[in-house]
């Protein structure tokens, strides 16, 4: 989240083993990720900074973002820097977290989704004993038997029209799912891989749930006719949305894309009394992003006042300003854009956490042969 635009939602390839770049962020400074060196520390009644100045070493998704103003409030209250770890979307995140689970790259982690989560405690990488105290009503997207994956933020993976287009062109946008296998949308659909991206995979989790798994009218029957149909596949949702949706506002001439629902607040015209793109409620997807302690934290005290922090009602209410995700703690605000232009659907589609984990890598090999990739 590093630009004017749906900045929660880059999502870069997933997969890669290579370490990444280790970055700490000087106080006060603005930076891409809104992150500052913090001396984070509690101060006693005496006024002197109590703590012992550790660091707090966080590995993000790339696009994590909080303002300056409160990580300093953090550096005050808790006593310990904050060094920030970027790793990719979700699902790159997620493999280097697993390839580095014996060596672990920081104190916690933010940014897993609810389809690359059950991973964590599958390979070990989560410390089970750090839970946090959650905000009411937060518990609802708790995993089962997880209570230390702790829930920070959620969004929607939903297919965006751009519906400038669709006005020029004198032509009715899509609505459902099946609408984008008929012959008037031949060609002008982007998706993305979901081998490859976690964006394209719950987007096919999406139509999983929807289509089902039988072997006539099923989801892999679904991805045969949209491949029939023309759609384009990228490799991840940056170049889908700003290279090939002509919504993005960089020249692509696709005008139906994968992204999320909250990506209409980032198309605001200019007086701010419309958007020039709409997504479709009928193919959203929730998706839960998760924190957590990492197993042989060097800090993991410091950790659990990190997640502490993301759940805090001042931090949760810049999220949909900063990062275009929905908070979870039903005291945080939502930017009027995301209130006006980006709201939630009101009957997402919930995938089974447990089930996406038990059929993830047959799904995406159904997932192949069916689009020829």
């Amino acid at each position: 989240m590093t630009t004017a635009r749906p900045a929660r939602l880059t999502a870069s390839a997933g997969g890669s083993g290579a370490l990444p770049r280790r970055t700490v962020v000087s106080a006060g400074a603005a930076t891409a990720v809104g992150l500052a060196l913090a001396a984070c520390g509690s101060k006693d009644a005496g006024g002197d900074t109590a703590g012992d100045g550790k660091t707090v070493t966080v590995v993000t998704h790339d696009t994590f973002s909080v303002p300056d103003d409160l990580v300093s409030a953090f550096q005050n209250d808790t006593g310990c820097a904050l060094e920030l770890v970027a790793s990719g979307d979700a699902g790159e995140l997620t493999n280097k977290l697993v390839l580095t689970k014996d060596a672990p790259l920081g104190d916690a982690f933010f940014g897993v989704d609810s389809f690359f989560a059950s991973r964590l405690l599958e390979e070990d990488v989560l410390d089970t004993s750090a839970a946090v105290a959650l905000p009411a009503g937060a518990d609802q997207y708790v995993l089962s038997d997880a209570p230390a994956l702790t829930p920070i933020d959620f969004g929607e993976v939903a297919v965006n029209v751009d519906t400038a287009w669709f006005a020029e062109h004198g032509a009715a946008p899509p609505a459902a799912f099946e609408d984008l296998t008929e012959p008037e949308y031949k060609d002008l659909l982007v998706a993305i891989n979901p081998s490859t991206s976690s964006v394209g995979l719950a987007f096919l989790v999406a139509t999983v749930n929807h289509f089902g798994t039988a072997e006539t009218g099923g989801f892999a029957d679904y991805w045969k006719q949209l491949a029939a149909n023309g759609v384009t596949i990228d490799s991840d949702w940056s170049n889908a949305y700003y290279t090939d949706f002509s919504g993005g506002g960089e020249g692509g001439v696709h005008p139906i894309v994968v992204s999320y629902s909250s990506s209409p607040a980032a198309t605001v015209t200019a007086d701010g009394s419309a958007t020039t793109t709409a997504s479709l409620p009928t193919t959203a997807i929730r998706q839960v992003e998760y924190a957590g302690v990492l197993a042989g934290a060097a800090n993991p005290e410091g950790a659990k006042m990190f997640l502490t922090w993301l759940l805090s009602t001042a931090v949760q209410s810049t999220f949909s300003e900063n990062m275009y995700v929905y908070p979870i703690n039903p005291d945080a605000t939502v930017s009027e854009s995301m209130t006006t232009f980006g709201a939630a659907s009101n009957s997402p589609i919930i995938a089974d956490a447990a089930e996406v984990s038990a059929n993830r890598e047959a799904w995406l090999a159904a997932w192949t042969q069916a689009v020829g990739a």
